[in-house]
C-alpha cells in the first residue's frame, strides 16, 4: 500500500529536526523571481565556530535566524528549471560553493520545490 502524502510529509518532518552539520562552503538564499521565471540562487559565505553555528566571517558572530541579515552574496545563480540551476552551481561555479553532499541534494530538493512553485503559480518557502 502507498504512502499518503501526510505520511510521506511526517517522514520529512521528523528528518529536518536532526542535526545537520553546516557546509563550510557557505550557505544558500533560494527565491523565485515569477516576472522572469526563473529559480534563484544567492550563495554566501561563512565561518563555522566551535560550536557548530553559522558565523559571519568578518565579525565571529552567529548569523541570527530572525531576521534578514544586510549582507551581499558572493555569487547569485539563476536557472529556468532545477536541472539548469543546479549544473551552474555545480558543474560551471568558480570556486565551487558546496562542500558537503548532503547540501548538495538538500539543494536539488529545494531547486525541485521551487520549479514546481513557479510552473504551478504557488508560493515558495525555502525549508
Amino acid at each position: 500500500m502507498p504512502l499518503t502524502l501526510s505520511e510521506l510529509t511526517a517522514i520529512d518532518d521528523k528528518l529536518s529536526q536532526r542535526f545537520i552539520e553546516l557546509d563550510p562552503s557557505g550557505y544558500f538564499i533560494i527565491y523565485i523571481d515569477r516576472e522572469k521565471r526563473l529559480i534563484c540562487a544567492e550563495h554566501y559565505t561563512n565561518d563555522i565556530n566551535e560550536k557548530g553555528l553559522a558565523v559571519d566571517p568578518e565579525t565571529g558572530e552567529p548569523f541570527p535566524c530572525d531576521k534578514k541579515l544586510a549582507r551581499k552574496p558572493t555569487a547569485t545563480f539563476t536557472g529556468r528549471t532545477a536541472k539548469e540551476i543546479g549544473i551552474k552551481i555545480t558543474e560551471q561555479a568558480q570556486p565551487y560553493p558546496i562542500s558537503k553532499l548532503d547540501h548538495a541534494l538538500y539543494l536539488g530538493r529545494e531547486f525541485a520545490r521551487a520549479e514546481i512553485a513557479l510552473v504551478e503559480s504557488q508560493e515558495y518557502i525555502q525549508d
